[in-house]
């Protein structure tokens, strides 16, 4: 039975919530109610109450009947011991991987999935580090400091969501990807000392592999093309592409290919303006030198 540090004491949907269900995703809708479904025919099935299942796996009366309802997409842990309790044989923990994609927002797993295709990836990031590059402690920081607050649950999850898709790196064969950062975010100390170094030594980690270019804009570059927001470039095997920036074309992903000429030649132009690479990774060590 799992316990808070107190002895038998059930979660419930205060301290436990779950992870909410995203209305406008109807995927992740789907596979939520499915998975809720299939729990409360498991459970019925040995004959066991809501009340003495939610006591057999640690969780509250309420939270049970809410996850079998798909109002909460349970956490692995929820599946593994209601496989346990139900003798379910693996069936309920098998549910896991569907689960866990479901945590994840809809325009995360989107984006992710782009960028897992893509042959060629160029991110142009103004006002913070790229999320691709951030530390779990330093995107927990960043996604922190939004306003109004963020609950806890949300910003793990946000956290968890951001770190998936940085799987992106290990992937065979190796997409190429280039990174321009600016200089002033990679000066603040977001999250304290610690985690800014490790921030840091992070950037240089990536900054080193073999299929990955990464460039940082100075400040004293007075203008430049990226001052109205971020550039995202994808390009894909099949010769298509997809573009979206925050000071063009409404901030709307684009595959026109008179508009990605424009993205593209914004982007160029950014490249052109910033450090290069082994400049960039020495600013750098600079920087971490100075922490």
């Amino acid at each position: 039975m799992s316990v808070d540090g107190e002895v038998g004491r059930l979660r419930t949907e205060a301290d436990e919530p779950g992870w909410e269900v995203d209305p406008d995703d109807e995927w992740g809708v789907a596979v939520v109610a499915t998975v809720g479904r299939q729990l409360k025919l498991r459970r019925e099935a040995v004959g066991m109450r809501a009340a003495d299942f939610g006591r057999a796996v640690g969780y509250g009366e309420d939270l049970v009947y809410k996850i079998e309802a798909g109002k909460r997409i349970p956490r692995p842990e929820y599946l593994d011991r209601a496989d346990e309790a139900l003798g379910a044989g693996g069936l309920l923990s098998a549910m896991k991987e569907d689960v866990n994609k479901v945590r994840y927002p809809k325009k995360v797993r989107d984006l992710a999935q782009m960028e897992a295709k893509a042959v060629e990836i160029g991110l142009y990031e103004c006002h913070s580090v790229h999320g691709l590059l951030q530390t779990p402690e330093h995107a927990r920081a960043l996604i922190e400091a939004a306003q109004p607050p963020y609950s806890p649950d949300d910003v793990e999850r946000m956290v968890a969501a951001r770190l998936a898709r940085q799987s992106v790196f290990a992937r065979e064969p190796a997409p190429s990807i280039h990174f321009v950062l600016e200089e002033a975010p990679l000066r603040r100390p977001l999250g304290g000392t610690m985690v800014w170094r490790q921030q840091l030594e992070r950037l240089l980690e990536v900054g080193r592999l073999r299929n990955v270019t990464l460039q940082v804009m100075p400040t004293r570059v007075e203008v430049h093309s990226g001052l109205d927001g971020r550039i995202e470039l994808l390009k894909f095997a099949d010769g298509s592409a997809v573009g979206r920036s925050d000071g063009a074309f409404s901030g709307r992903p684009v595959t026109d290919l008179r508009q990605l000429r424009i993205l593209e030649l914004r982007y160029g132009t950014i490249r052109a303006q910033a450090f290069p690479p082994w400049e960039s990774l020495a600013f750098i060590e600079q920087l971490l030198g100075e922490t």
